[in-house]
């Protein structure tokens, strides 16, 4: 499979080009629009191409996934997205090969479970399979149904980790931390303090729609966090994406603020739905897949005239260790940092790792 993906004569299927010129000129942002249209874009590739076995459909999505990995580096999700509908292709096809040769049971027995690893053809998926394109279209469509709902499964845990009266603080701007903070605050009073998070200062624009929500809003700046936090009861946060051993790439700002959070020893909650944990783990800090450099006008002004003599950047990303962070708030319940692992093998295969 892998050698076929490595064929140049291969082209992005109908819509992937397009696809990756509309996020490149951040005509798609928000990495829920980014999930969702790569998994809009997967499912006509099942359900549209021409494709017999299980094998073949693994790797034309391999394929055509490592178009959009390569061309969307930072994009995370889009990854997350091709690696979980890869997963769901082996599930299908060994669930229907369970019912298929197993007389119609498709739970396995406590012995087969032990001894699976053994079976020589667990992992062969070239034998053609009925049915499977349509198990496979109504699997996916689940999958989209549970991303449409995702923050809602979110806000509705808001009641369970904020009491009345507290102190959150949280920086920046993430429309997670906004609905869950709005769900929180129907049924209690609570008091929100948002870091602006300079340069790009996106925490005012959360300030602003809390403010407006009718919820206590105070909007400082990053050099304050430290000053404040000895007042503040909980941090909730959004990110990035969660690597493999539970740590974060978030905004750039957000290791600072963990560490202030662990000095006075208040929680630090993440607010994580399921495609934003990715199999990934830190190898270097300086390597440019993990970071982008942004626009460094707000830092360092072109036309100044320190700006001819100084190099001036502006890191879009802070990577939190995971002995930062309490605790992980997904659309299927609450998880510690060292409970990501378990979570991440449920979402993906091991072979699916490096695409």
């Amino acid at each position: 499979m892998k050698e076929l993906g490595k064929n140049s004569s291969v082209l992005p299927a109908e819509g992937i080009a397009q696809y990756i010129q509309d996020v490149r000129l951040r005509k798609i942002t928000g990495s829920l629009k980014l999930a969702t249209k790569t998994l809009q874009l997967l499912m006509d590739l099942v359900s549209k191409t021409s494709w017999t076995t299980a094998e073949e459909l693994l790797s034309l999505i391999r394929i055509q996934g490592r178009f959009l990995a390569e061309a969307l580096p930072h994009d995370i999700v889009v990854a997350n997205t091709i690696r979980r509908v890869m997963k769901i292709v082996r599930e299908e096809y060994d669930s229907s090969r369970v019912v298929h040769f197993d007389d119609g049971q498709s739970i396995l027995s406590l012995h087969k479970l032990v001894t699976q690893a053994a079976d020589p053809e667990r992992d062969d998926y070239s034998k053609p399979m009925p049915g499977l394109k349509n198990a496979l279209v109504d699997h996916l469509s689940e999958i989209a149904t549970e991303l449409e709902t995702t923050g809602d499964s979110i806000s509705a845990q808001a009641a369970e980790h904020i009491h009345s009266a507290e102190l959150i603080m949280t920086i920046g701007y993430s429309r997670a931390v906004e609905k869950f903070l709005r769900k929180a605050a129907e049924t209690r009073p609570i008091e929100v303090v948002v870091v602006e998070c300079a340069p790009d200062c996106r925490g005012q624009q959360l300030a602003a729609n809390l403010g407006r929500a009718k919820i206590q809003t105070t909007l400082i700046s990053d050099a304050a966090i430290f000053a404040i936090m000895s007042r503040i009861n909980k941090i909730i946060i959004g990110t990035h994406s969660v690597l493999a051993n539970g740590g974060l790439q978030a905004v750039c700002g957000t290791y600072s603020l963990a560490l202030s959070a662990k000095h006075f020893s208040v929680p630090v909650i993440v607010l994580a739905p399921t495609y934003k944990l990715t199999p990934v783990h830190l190898c270097n800090y300086g390597q440019g897949d993990f970071n982008i450099l942004g626009n460094t006008e707000a830092v360092l002004p072109f036309k100044s005239l320190a700006a001819r003599f100084t190099k001036a950047y502006n890191p879009l990303f802070d990577y939190v260790p995971p002995e930062l962070v309490t605790l992980f708030v997904t659309n299927n319940g609450s998880n510690a940092p060292s409970y990501i692992y378990r979570l991440i093998g449920e979402l993906y295969h091991p072979d699916d790792s490096q695409l």
